[in-house]
């Protein structure tokens, strides 16, 4: 099959997951007081989020084509900049690629910033409440979008951590579904395939 026609089918089977199966949750773990701690001042730290490239040029083309992509969903254009603004500088800051952050947003959430699971889970990024109470101040609100995408960064960055790079059994992780092949599968399509990005992103 060609490579277009492979991504049309993954795709095509991320946006099946998402739109059937809905949100899932992470699984409250007990932490070692040095990782509580770690994830607690990453949480904590509150520099202005801005656009990190080298050059302008390249961050005004990466903002334009992920508007672009984003418009249907978020037609807004000052709430859908804001969005991309904080994801680029959430996901840098946590070490993680920018269109991986937007593929989860599309997975988890499909760019809802008041969506909630079942289980609880809310924001864009669909984050636990209880993280809150284990890294945070339980008076922080999950639908607030910096709070939730950098809640949701630096929990994501920490399975990433867990699993040594591993991205699938990560996410599993972080949706809950450790094992099962339909998140990681979903997002890792939407990363590559709808996020995709060939310029410059930092």
């Amino acid at each position: 099959m060609r490579r277009a026609g492979m991504q049309a089918v993954m795709l095509a089977a991320a946006l099946a997951y998402a739109s059937a199966a809905g949100a899932g949750a992470q699984v409250y773990e007990e932490l070692a007081d040095s990782v509580r701690h770690s994830l607690a001042a990453a949480l904590a730290d509150r520099s202005v989020p801005e656009l990190a490239f080298h050059q302008r040029e390249d961050a005004h083309k990466w903002l334009f084509e992920m508007s672009r992509r984003l418009e249907k969903r978020i037609p807004d254009r000052k709430q859908r900049l804001e969005l991309l603004r904080t994801a680029h500088f959430e996901a840098l800051r946590a070490g993680l690629d920018p269109q991986l952050v937007l593929g989860v947003i599309e997975v988890e959430s499909r760019f809802r910033k008041y969506a909630v699971s079942r289980s609880g889970a809310r924001g864009y990024m669909q984050v636990m409440p209880f993280w809150t109470k284990l890294i945070g101040s339980r008076s922080d609100n999950l639908f607030h979008l910096r709070t939730n995408l950098r809640y949701g960064c630096v929990i994501l960055r920490h399975y990433l951590d867990v699993e040594n790079g591993n991205y699938f059994r990560a996410l599993g992780r972080y949706n809950g579904s450790l094992g099962k092949p339909d998140y990681p599968r979903a997002v890792l399509a939407a990363w590559k395939v709808r996020w995709g990005y060939k310029g410059a992103t930092s």
